[in-house]
């Protein structure tokens, strides 16, 4: 058998003992040396933590408890400004708010800054046909006022 397929059950021939053990783990464990070795190791670890015991609390230490804990509750909030004193927040607070004030800047910038007002301009405002019309009309002006058919002195002899 592999080491590895074992785990689970040398740890239970470590809580029961090797010789309650399945009887393959007995024989792997009789075979590898180094699983005997891990599951001995694991026995003595179980066998330090059965006679250890936790340190009496000192006597003072419930009145010290509740007199904080009663300290704690008359405590009032530091307020609204309470905040400031933590760098952290304060740091990200001022960061969020230059970067806010970039932002409008820059929008503000863009709108009013000669080079990208016409470009703004035409890309923000859309173009209708009468604007198209009008704009065709003002770029071929000479070539309109040559026909007879829009002067109006033709138009009023006949």
């Amino acid at each position: 058998m592999k080491c590895g397929k074992l785990r689970e059950e040398l740890m239970e021939a470590v809580l029961s003992g090797p010789e309650l053990a399945n009887p393959a783990v007995q024989e792997h464990l009789a075979t590898c040396a180094a699983c005997a070795g891990e599951v001995a190791s694991l026995r003595r670890t179980m066998e330090l933590l059965g006679e250890w015991q936790a340190p009496e609390p000192s006597p003072y230490f419930l009145p010290r408890m509740r007199a904080r804990m009663r300290d704690e509750r008359t405590h009032e909030p530091g307020g609204f400004w309470a905040w400031l004193r933590r760098p952290a927040i304060v740091t990200a607070a001022v960061g969020l708010i230059a970067v806010g004030v970039g932002m409008l800047e820059g929008f503000h910038w863009k709108s009013t800054h000669p080079e990208n007002l016409a470009h703004n301009v035409s890309q923000t405002v859309p173009t209708s046909a009468a604007v198209t019309d009008l704009q065709y009309l003002d770029n071929h002006a000479d070539l309109f006022a040559d026909f007879d058919a829009l002067d109006d002195d033709q138009t009023e002899t006949n």
